[in-house]
């Protein structure tokens, strides 16, 4: 018996040895193929947009393609679940934004949105823009929400969806501003600002990396942003707080997690990867450019945050009345 006893302990010992080569072996040969950053939203919106530039400079640094997957449909859920769903070995991401904590106030989801991934990295930061038509006639926030007392109930901001920065951005500046304006939500932020510049819709709260080339082209008119300091991008525009709605803030986020499962090593390799990247004269340029700011934390801490913001985000939404459709 204990020659058998023996054995076994020999083998428990090569079986510990084997694991602890094991894990550091499958960070070192990764990535041995392209990866899938999945990205629930269609392209054109600021999930696609700061995906992508991570998406570019991720393939560079590690030597493999990170290909784009646009999955879109339920305010991000299905293109979440899809991630939640898949083989945990590093080969699937999953871009997150404000929506990944604000889905589960408004969805049945067939998901954990805390427990289903592991977090990799915050990326960025990015105030809103409020922009309208060029042919409404206004010119300030101001001037916007005496047109909008005129007029209870006539003017239309667009949206990515419900529950989406933008929605929030605009039910928030409705509670605060306490004006009536309506809510008309698109699949996605790209349809929602192109029916913005068609004159579909009057005005619209979305993303600076979002908005920002239409800005420049004159196809949409800048009010203000709604970041708790102006913009460095469009400094000359003042806040939305200081135009006209004392303490209105919204401020999106963007980052990116795992399923669970995969392994840390992985994981680690991921978030020092990106970490090299946000520090990068080229990533920071990229993203200055569309107006999101570069964040650094550990991934421990990007997941504390994830929850904090699923707690903040849930009376806003039942104060608002939001719905899911």
């Amino acid at each position: 018996m204990a020659g058998v006893r023996g054995i076994e302990i020999a083998w428990i010992g090569i079986l510990l040895a084997s694991a602890a080569f094991t894990q550091p072996a499958a960070a070192d040969d990764y990535p041995s193929r392209s990866i899938r950053l999945i990205i629930p939203f269609p392209p054109g919106g600021s999930n696609d947009v700061v995906g992508r530039i991570i998406a570019n400079q991720l393939g560079d640094k590690l030597g493999k393609q990170v290909f784009v997957d646009n999955r879109s449909g339920a305010g991000g859920v299905v293109g979440s679940d899809l991630a939640a769903k898949a083989t945990p070995d590093g080969y699937t991401l999953l871009v997150v934004s404000i929506a990944h904590a604000v889905d589960p106030w408004l969805y049945q989801e067939p998901f954990n949105p805390v427990k289903d991934f592991v977090p990799v990295s915050i990326i960025a930061t990015g105030t809103n823009v409020l922009t309208v038509n060029p042919t409404v006639p206004v010119h300030s926030v101001k001037e916007l929400l005496a047109l909008a007392k005129e007029k209870p109930g006539v003017l239309n901001y667009a949206s990515a969806g419900i529950g989406s920065f933008q929605h929030l951005s605009g039910e928030l500046f409705k509670l605060t501003a306490n004006v009536d304006i309506q809510h008309v939500p698109y699949k996605g932020g790209g349809p929602a600002m192109l029916a913005v510049i068609a004159g579909e819709d009057q005005l619209m709260f979305s993303s600076i990396v979002q908005t920002l080339p239409s800005i420049q082209g004159g196809q949409l008119r800048a009010l203000a942003t709604g970041g708790a300091q102006r913009s460095p991008i469009l400094p000359d525009l003042p806040t939305i707080a200081e135009a006209g709605v004392p303490g209105y803030v919204a401020t999106n986020w963007w980052g990116i997690v795992a399923p669970v499962g995969t392994p840390q090593p992985i994981v680690d390799k991921l978030h020092d990867t990106i970490a090299e990247l946000l520090n990068s004269e080229t990533t920071k340029k990229f993203l200055d450019n569309e107006g999101a700011a570069p964040v650094h934390m550990s991934a421990a801490d990007f997941g504390k945050f994830v929850e904090a913001e699923i707690a903040k985000w849930g009376p806003v939404v039942k104060k608002a009345g939001m719905k899911a459709e």
